[in-house]
């Protein structure tokens, strides 16, 4: 072995807890905490951009459409590897890759703030979604794997409110260092956090390397492709095995591509719908090729030795319902928070008193993702949990849609705001259980990671289509219909939440 082999293998080899703190009652906790940071810095990230816009505009004479690509570019590069990365740290350990996202997240945010032009910005911005990534398609297995099994609802309550944390800090967080410092803050805060979450991480996660797995004969050259495909092995019931492929598997890079292109292509329909200054035949354009990428994948993913997507994983029951509904949440989640400073602004609210009500989202939600189980009645499955959540989170989509119909005043918008936050922060960690129990052991960081992908899609939608019903039809009457088309969509996910059949 020489040098750049053990260098490298030794920066890969995941260190144990020291024994002090491994063989403590409470060892999980401090790594469901450490999972949490990584929650809060992605979240805080999320929400704290949109307060810079303004700032940046100015600083470097762009138009709203070219700023906006400061969010967009990290939404596209989160959105195509969270599949990947997730696979990667099944082979290498989770802690590995989740330590590793911490530090480049660190050092593209440090890049960020000593950016001289928009396009440093936006490249500093991809590459800090590359360290989001490795966080985001981690955090969900690390705490599924290292809780035992009657903790891990109440743990994924407490990660979900580190989220929540993170997205009620940030827009007046963004807002205090924008108008006291500079915009250039908004990127250096995230790097002490990453110092103490790289720090927490090496002290207090668990060792996650998996087992070798043992070599499966490779196929004969010519032979027709069998079984042995990812998503389409068989196991001795009979149903599909998704287990790690042996180690001859070929990583799907045309899949990642296909992903990344029909994602990209239908943000940039959106946005191009919404008054990006594109020609006129680009829309369908570009939404004929998010179409095309789309089938593209489905077919390259049901041929691919070793798939992004997983499909056998995909049709494991419970699993596809279950991303569906994580889309759905934080679309549920992501819509009002940019949607509402617009109506709130039209309403004559002043903009300090917006974001306080607009506050009472987020703050709802992690709330309930802490302690909001506790207040239902004991006996309820994580399907009852869901659709609860999913019912709740539908009532208040159609109070802020009917409220301002009604003449009501602005400031009463918190009301149904709260109760759409409760209800989300019922309905997403139940879901993340349900489909954390239904993924095998050894796929748990590929699951989690598409659990996360489902979740950044949610939120890049959830950003562009209140921008699309505002130009379309203005704030007061394409305000109303985005939230009733939500309060809709809120209802198909108490559909979606039923029990597992298993096959």
């Amino acid at each position: 072995m020489n040098a750049a082999s053990t260098l490298t293998a030794r920066l890969l080899a995941e260190r144990p807890r020291p024994r002090g703190i491994a063989g403590r009652r409470y060892a999980h906790w401090l790594a469901v905490g450490t999972v949490c940071l990584g929650a809060f810095l992605g979240q805080l990230t999320a929400s704290v951009t949109a307060l810079v816009y303004p700032a940046l505009q100015h600083r470097f004479d762009a138009g709203f459409a070219a700023v906006e690509w400061v969010a967009l570019a990290y939404l596209l590069v989160l959105v195509a590897l969270l599949a990947p990365i997730g696979r990667l740290s099944d082979l290498v350990g989770r802690k590995t890759v989740y330590l590793g996202g911490f530090a480049v997240f660190g050092l593209a945010s440090l890049g960020a703030g000593f950016a001289g032009g928009l396009g440093t910005l936006v490249a500093c911005r991809a590459v800090q979604a590359v360290g989001g990534a490795m966080m985001q398609a981690n955090s969900v297995a690390l705490v599924a794997r290292g809780v035992p099994g009657h903790a891990m609802r109440r743990a994924l309550g407490v990660q979900a409110a580190a989220q929540g944390l993170g997205l009620a800090l940030g827009p007046s967080l963004g807002g205090l260092l924008v108008a006291h410092a500079s915009w250039r803050w908004v990127f250096w805060i995230n790097v002490p956090v990453a110092v103490v979450g790289i720090a927490a991480g090496w002290f207090l996660l668990p060792r996650t390397r998996p087992e070798a797995a043992p070599a499966l004969p490779r196929p004969r050259p010519g032979a027709a492709a069998g079984p042995a495909a990812v998503g389409s092995r068989v196991g001795p019931a009979g149903g599909p095995v998704v287990g790690p492929e042996p180690d001859g598997g070929r990583f799907d890079l045309a899949g990642l591509l296909l992903l990344g292109g029909s994602t990209t292509a239908l943000l940039l329909a959106l946005s191009a719908a919404s008054g990006l200054p594109l020609p006129g035949w680009a829309v369908a354009a570009l939404l004929a090729a998010a179409a095309l990428c789309a089938l593209a994948l489905v077919r390259q993913e049901r041929r691919a030795t070793r798939p992004i997507l997983a499909p056998g994983l995909v049709n494991t029951p419970g699993v596809r319902p279950g991303l569906a509904v994580a889309l759905i949440g934080y679309l549920l989640l992501f819509c009002p928070l940019v949607l509402g400073p617009v109506l709130l602004a039209e309403a004559g609210l002043p903009t300090a008193r917006s974001g306080l009500v607009i506050t009472v989202l987020p703050a709802a939600f992690a709330v309930a993702a802490t302690v909001g189980g506790g207040l239902l009645p004991r006996g309820w499955s994580d399907v009852a949990r869901c659709r609860c959540g999913a019912a709740l989170a539908g009532a208040g989509l159609l109070g802020c849609a009917l409220l301002p119909a009604l003449g009501a005043p602005a400031v009463l918008l918190a009301g149904p705001l709260l109760v759409l936050g409760g209800g989300l922060g019922l309905l997403l960690p139940a879901n993340n259980a349900l489909v954390m129990r239904a993924i095998p052991a050894e796929c748990s960081a590929v699951g989690g990671g598409m659990v996360n992908m489902a979740r950044s899609l949610g939120t890049a939608l959830g950003t562009a289509l209140p921008v699309l019903g505002v130009h379309l039809a203005g704030p007061a009457v394409g305000g109303r219909a985005v939230l009733l088309a939500l309060a809709a969509v809120a209802g198909l996910a108490v559909l979606l939440s039923r029990p597992v059949r298993r096959r």
